[in-house]
């Protein structure tokens, strides 16, 4: 069977199912697909859960990790990924020439900038993540509301489990923003700490 996606999560899972990922396209407007095999039916359920809940997780740990001071780890994995994604994955000019650049950027920042830049791009990045985990199950769900059909990973597993799209969408959506208040609990533990230890 055959699934399409873009959540790294989502590609992540269908590797530890022993599925296949074909290949990855990624496209200058920011959207993107991941083309998937896999052999059994029910594998389709963790695949596509993992896609939103994984995004909304990931962006609590850049958030931990910040609130840690440990942004070069957090650099070291985007980096990580980003190089093996275009090693394995990525196939489209524009989605290898996208993750070649973001990976050199990402390094340099992390090894040679200094301290003020680091964090400042790390914390851009993060906000990145944690806005993109939170818009996209609220498209979602706008989406399951206009069309039930074509509501990509709600349709899925609506399908699956005979689940209604609009009640995996709010579950997205619900989650999302559990971990986004708990992303910016860290920040504003951060912002409490560094004016502790500067008093």
């Amino acid at each position: 069977m055959e699934y399409e996606t873009i959540r790294p999560v989502g590609t992540l899972t269908t590797l530890l199912l022993s599925g296949h990922v074909n290949h990855i396209h990624l496209y200058a407007d920011q959207s993107g697909i991941t083309h998937s095999s896999y052999a059994q039916g029910w594998m389709i359920i963790p695949i596509a859960l993992a896609g939103y809940f994984g995004s909304s997780l990931f962006a609590v740990l850049m958030f931990r990790l910040h609130k840690d001071s440990k942004e070069r780890y957090g650099l070291s994995i985007l980096a990580v990924l980003a190089t093996l994604s275009l090693a394995l994955f990525v196939r489209n000019g524009y989605g290898m020439l996208w993750c070649a650049g973001f990976a050199v950027m990402t390094i340099v920042i992390s090894v040679i900038a200094p301290l003020w830049l680091r964090n400042s791009y790390y914390l851009l990045l993060a906000f990145i993540c944690l806005l993109e985990s939170v818009l996209s199950p609220i498209v979602l769900v706008a989406l399951t509301i206009i069309d039930p059909t074509a509501a990509g990973d709600s349709t899925i597993l609506a399908e699956a489990t005979f689940i209604p799209a609009i009640v995996w969408a709010l579950l997205f959506a619900a989650f999302s923003l559990w971990c986004a208040k708990m992303a910016t609990s860290l920040l504003i533990k951060k912002s409490w700490i560094a004016k502790s230890n500067a008093k």
